[in-house]
């Protein structure tokens, strides 16, 4: 049973993340595509963050899509896996770190209705986004140029 329920619990975050927020973002954001291909990721020098992207969603078997991959990026340079739990740790991350929009919110709140087995990881997610400065402001891709190591270390050396 208790697997049951996590199926669902996670079919429902997919759904309400690609089918639900993702094109309400798009409507209401209009944010501006990826401007990356595919074959362009797979040519960007090792260990970039660009070349870290395609490099995880070829090995999670994901799709590159135009108005996500900044959301992707977040998940490299913050080290929360593509998981439900890595999900909601993000969204606390940024939570923590100053952004609230509806996707953080409702992700957070759909995270601790569901999820008590990983509460002590949201919070020390949302500790972690506290601490560190503001990334919203980052310039996303502008930056996959730059080795991931030097980007994962502007949030890790802010939250000693």
């Amino acid at each position: 049973m208790y697997k049951f329920i996590i199926k669902v619990r996670s079919a429902v975050l997919v759904y309400l993340t690609h089918k639900v927020a993702l094109p309400f973002l798009k409507l209401v954001r209009k944010p501006k595509p990826f401007p990356f291909s595919r074959e362009q990721l797979l040519q960007m020098p090792e260990n970039t963050l660009g070349k870290k992207l395609i490099d995880m969603l070829e090995e999670k078997k994901l799709q590159l899509l135009p108005y996500y991959a900044k959301h992707d990026i977040k998940h490299i340079i913050l080290g929360y896996d593509t998981t439900d739990e890595g999900e909601v740790c993000l969204q606390c991350f940024m939570l923590g770190n100053r952004h609230l929009s509806f996707p953080v919110a409702a992700t957070v709140a759909y995270g601790f209705f569901t999820m008590p087995e990983h509460w002590s990881a949201f919070v020390k997610a949302f500790e972690r986004g506290k601490q560190c400065p503001p990334i919203e402001g980052w310039k996303w891709f502008e930056i996959l140029q730059e080795p991931v190591y030097e980007l994962q270390h502007k949030v890790d050396t802010a939250n000693k």
